[in-house]
């Protein structure tokens, strides 16, 4: 697929070189919303109907107790034309497991996936953002890009609307190619989510999914999990 190696050590995709993507228009800039389900339903379709209303795609990391609890959730995800994303079975810290215990985490929310929808999911996130060259090198080898995030919106402290708000659209880390991290159960999150988008959009940014902004073929990483086509 591409060179995921830095010297010894293996890295996820935490952010992406636009400047010579092929599939979008380089003038502009793109970065990308994602929302980690790993807990809670509330406001799910809040905030697809958000979504929908500036026709936005974004991509949803699904661990596999969230698609157990809630089937009818992760199709109408997908119905509305999002990313299903893989968050892991049992939302454990990867690094910690063997192999094959790695790859049952990620297939199981796979199958799951594919069972309910018929979508082959392809994006990975691992829990905590937790890994190391070995879960790196599992990820792909089980057909899965590791996706990391280089902007934490850091919803799930529950700091309130505006922190939510403040914390993305003037992150220091906020550039074209970066990827945000959201949650779909945190207690502020949708209430915050169309400031979020029209900030967001107020600075020139449109917003796409993970799997239109990453790379998936010919490319290789730079030290900060960058990555950057060949």
């Amino acid at each position: 697929m591409g060179n995921c190696s830095i010297g010894s050590r293996k890295l996820p995709i935490y952010c992406v070189d636009l400047s010579k993507k092929t599939n979008l228009d380089t003038s502009k800039k793109y970065v990308s919303i994602s929302f980690d389900a790993a807990w809670g339903d509330e406001d799910t379709i809040k905030i697809l109907d958000i979504l929908d209303k500036y026709n936005i795609k974004t991509t949803f990391f699904m661990t596999g107790g969230w698609v157990d609890s809630y089937p009818d959730k992760v199709l109408e995800i997908y119905n509305r034309g999002h990313d299903l994303g893989n968050h892991s079975q049992n939302h454990k810290e990867m690094s910690k497991l063997s192999v094959g215990e790695q790859k049952d985490e990620i297939m199981s929310v796979a199958n799951k996936i594919k069972e309910i929808t018929g979508y082959t999911s392809f994006l990975f996130r691992p829990p905590y953002g937790d890994y190391n060259s070995t879960l790196i090198d599992t990820v792909y080898g089980c057909n899965f890009y590791p996706i990391e995030w280089d902007v934490d919106s850091l919803d799930w402290k529950d700091y309130g609307t505006d922190n939510i708000i403040k914390t993305v659209t003037t992150h220091k880390a906020l550039k074209n190619g970066s990827i945000i991290l959201m949650h779909n159960g945190a207690k502020y999150t949708a209430e915050a989510l169309e400031s979020v988008i029209t900030g967001l959009q107020s600075q020139g940014y449109e917003i796409v999914p993970v799997s239109q902004l990453i790379n998936t073929e010919n490319f290789h990483m730079d030290g900060t999990g960058l990555q950057i086509p060949d």
